[in-house]
């Protein structure tokens, strides 16, 4: 381990900080004794490298967290690809670009789990990266993703930045997206119960077979980490951050049902595609590092649906 990188007195500049990974960043970091620097559209169009330049030189950020990007679930993926992957290469590009130009101190690139190969050994280890064939129903943002992990590599490489990235399994949590199409599966499939529940309706379809294996992480889990390796880490190759624990998508299904309350039945549409057979992160690197995720399932799922109660006009709009 190296010596900790201090947030203190630090310009920490979450880009992304609208968004659900963002959102649990700022949380955590408010908690630090650093200056927050949030952004959004309003401010910054992260696609446009003019927008971007003119930002980082107002706001002159001493570590950067890149938690910005365009994500989706498998119908997003793949019905808009052009858009996943010439929006998330110009936001990565863009920021990485400007931080390396100005000398910023330190970077988290924020990668996902879907880098990794269809049929990669389980539980995937980070050397998995390009030893096969991505998942066709996500391939577009992977790709993207795995092009901001190289140009962190390069930018260390040829610049001497001391650029690193975190590579998060699937998420949930405050802030998630909705959506009844877009949307992940742990927030498809809390809406699609959730209204269930409150039509009566006597059952719930669920998309695919129910046999994939998927890892959720909570998102405060996910932003406690990222300072941990903000703080901790400083090598040149990924690092996955995830439970290392894994459930089948009928499990979890099941989980929510009894989160949420809903006593009807689950069925599954097995002409809607599974996507990868199963996806759990070896998470080791981290947990020698001396992180752990404390968030259980059942505990995060219960504050993620109280939530989605609390803002459930907004979020369902």
């Amino acid at each position: 381990m190296t010596d900790p990188y201090s947030l203190a007195g630090k310009r920490v500049w979450v880009a992304g900080s609208r968004g659900m990974v963002g959102g649990a960043l700022v949380r955590r970091l408010e908690r630090e004794p650093c200056t927050l620097i949030r952004d959004g559209r309003d401010r910054v169009d992260l696609t446009r490298q003019a927008d971007v330049e003119a930002f980082v030189a107002a706001e002159k950020p001493d570590a950067v967290f890149v938690a910005a990007a365009k994500v989706g679930g498998i119908h997003a993926n793949s019905h808009y690809p052009a858009d996943f992957l010439y929006d998330n290469l110009m936001i990565e590009a863009n920021i990485l670009h400007t931080c390396a130009r100005v000398g910023v101190e330190k970077l988290l690139f924020l990668g996902s789990s879907c880098i990794y190969p269809r049929e990669a050994p389980q539980p995937i280890r980070e050397d998995a990266l390009l030893t096969g064939p991505l998942e066709p129903t996500n391939e577009w943002y992977a790709i993207a993703k795995i092009a901001g992990i190289k140009l962190c590599q390069a930018y260390r490489a040829q610049h001497g930045c001391a650029f690193i990235s975190a590579m998060p399994t699937n998420l949930y949590g405050p802030g998630d997206n909705f959506h009844p199409e877009n949307s992940h599966v742990p927030a498809a499939l809390l809406r699609r119960i959730h209204e269930a529940k409150m039509s009566g309706a006597p059952e719930v379809v669920v998309w695919g077979t129910g046999t994939p294996r998927r890892e959720f992480l909570h998102v405060d889990d996910l932003a406690d980490a990222c300072v941990f390796l903000m703080r901790h880490y400083a090598g040149a190759d990924p690092i996955n951050v995830g439970t290392g624990e894994d459930l089948s998508i009928s499990a979890f299904a099941e989980t929510i049902r009894d989160t949420v309350g809903y006593t009807g039945a689950l069925t599954y549409d097995t002409r809607r595609p599974d996507g990868t057979p199963r996806k759990v992160m070896d998470v080791s690197r981290l947990t020698d590092l001396g992180w752990t995720a404390r968030t259980s399932l059942r505990e995060g799922l219960a504050g993620y649906y109280a939530w989605f109660l609390e803002h459930i006009d907004r979020v369902t709009a």
